[in-house]
């Protein structure tokens, strides 16, 4: 019998549905950053788009809608002249923040830099 015949299936724990939930939306590329900037302070667009390099008007524009539809993000216009649309967390997208630090934390630990993109420290 292999160790691969032994090893007990049912021993093995499914992942939690809310885990799931939550890497299903935050896991997904740029959603991150938006609403790790959007912790400081609400955004307008072109902020956004300068404050996550290398992000499309058309992917910011998706995951603001994907986190407006999951309750974390407001959209407000504002009428002007000129028009502006800026973004800001919900109470739910602000209860983030708590996990967000800890994950950035956790990676100042443990992730090594990537070539080309040194750390920033927010101290």
């Amino acid at each position: 019998m292999t160790a691969r015949q032994s090893h007990d299936l049912g021993a093995c724990k499914r992942v939690d549905d809310g885990i799931t939930r939550v890497f299903q939306l935050l896991g997904k590329r740029w959603t991150g950053q938006i609403v790790a900037v959007l912790v400081e302070q609400p955004a307008h667009f072109a902020d956004l788009r300068r404050a996550i390099p290398g992000i499309s008007e058309r992917m910011l524009s998706d995951r603001l809608a994907e986190l407006g539809a999951a309750g974390l993000v407001l959209r407000e216009v504002d009428e002007g002249p000129p028009l502006r649309v800026s973004y800001r967390l919900t109470e739910a997208g602000g209860a983030l923040e708590p996990a967000l630090r800890e994950l950035g934390e956790w990676a100042k630990l443990h992730l090594p830099d990537s070539p080309g993109c040194p750390s920033v420290s927010r101290d």
